[in-house]
Order: C-alpha cells, then sequence, then structure tokens
C-alpha cells in the first residue's frame, strides 16, 4: 500500500466516522417529523424521501469532495472507490448502531410502533380525503399490518443477508461517485528548450 492510499484510508475512516454523526442526526430528525406527520401518506413519503435520500445524497457528495480535497485533490478512479467505499461502510455501520440499537431500545423503545401507528393515520387520512369507504380504508389498513407484521419476523439469517446486500448496494453509490470525482494527477513533462 503507497502513502497515498494508506492517507485516503485514513482520510475516509474519519470522513466516514462524521458522515455518519451528521445522518444519524438526519435520520433521528426524520423520526419525528414521520411520526408528527398526519395529514397525508404523500406528504409523509416526500417527507422520508427528503430525509433518507435527498438530504444523505447531497450531504454524501460534499464529504467525498472533502475526501478528495483533504489528500491533495488528485486520485484514480480505485483510489476514489476505496475511499469512498470505506467512508460509506462506516458511515452505515454509525447508522446501525446509532439509530437501530442505541437509539430504538434506549432513547425511543416504541420507536417501531410509533411508526407504524404514524403511517396507518397518514394512510388512513389520506383515503378519508379521496372518499373511500370505510370498508376500502379497513381492508388497505389490513393489507398494510400484514406486510409490517411479515417484516418483524426476520431471522437472524435473513438479517445479516440484508446487512450483506446492504455492503454490496453500498458499493454502487461509490463507484458513481468515484467515476463523478476520479481526477488523475497530472503527468509532468520536462519541458526541454530546442530554440539554442
Amino acid at each position: 500500500m503507497t502513502p497515498l492510499e494508506n492517507t485516503i484510508r485514513k482520510a475516509a475512516a474519519i470522513r466516514g466516522v462524521i458522515l455518519g454523526i451528521v445522518l444519524l442526526a438526519f435520520s433521528i430528525a426524520s423520526y419525528y417529523v414521520l411520526i408528527n406527520t398526519e395529514e397525508s401518506a404523500l406528504q409523509m413519503v416526500i417527507t422520508q424521501t427528503i430525509f433518507s435520500f435527498v438530504i444523505p445524497l447531497i450531504v454524501a457528495l460534499i464529504f467525498s469532495f472533502n475526501l478528495r480535497k483533504s489528500i491533495g485533490g488528485y486520485w484514480t478512479f480505485r483510489q476514489a472507490v476505496t475511499g469512498i467505499f470505506i467512508m460509506f461502510v462506516i458511515n452505515y455501520a454509525i447508522q446501525v448502531v446509532g439509530k437501530d440499537v442505541a437509539f430504538a431500545k434506549f432513547v425511543e423503545p416504541g420507536m417501531v410502533q410509533k411508526s407504524e401507528a404514524a403511517m396507518m393515520n397518514a394512510t388512513t387520512e389520506s383515503l378519508k380525503k379521496s372518499g373511500k369507504s370505510q370498508a376500502d380504508i379497513a381492508k388497505k389498513k389490513a393489507e398494510i399490518q400484514k406486510k409490517l407484521d411479515e417484516e418483524k419476523n426476520i431471522t437472524t439469517g435473513a438479517m445479516i443477508q440484508g446487512y450483506v446486500f446492504t455492503f454490496i448496494l453500498l458499493f454502487i453509490p461509490a463507484l458513481i461517485f468515484a467515476a463523478l470525482l476520479k481526477r488523475n494527477p497530472p503527468e509532468y513533462q520536462t519541458y526541454t528548450d530546442t530554440t539554442q
């Protein structure tokens, strides 16, 4: 491993921790916005999209630019993929430990139930506004509840498989960001004066 690659890994790890903390804060904020949204399912989806996709994408891009700048502004595609992937994996680990373990167990033990209740309320409100009958609303709520109950019965094997799948999925944006941010170092050429 070259000194530059070692520097990239260290800088990526540091930025991964900071990125994880920043996105953890947004994730927790999105939870509170979600459970307090009772207007409509559409508003809930838009809010979740902004907090779960748009903001993290923008923040991750900023951190990736910052990572490249911190190592001198140049890196090859391979170095970019390595650095960005390390940053994403550390960020993901902080998200899992911070929200799914610490926050869900110690701060908001009823997080899942509150999220489900908020989603059911928003769905009910949306269906009422669209003029659906009580029978249609009850049927839709039963379908949603069935899906939610299926998600609760996840085995350890399925959970591990989910984490592995997520790591593979993290590699795809790392490749895309690396392709966008790749900046090969300039090749220095010596200039020879031939006019003499």
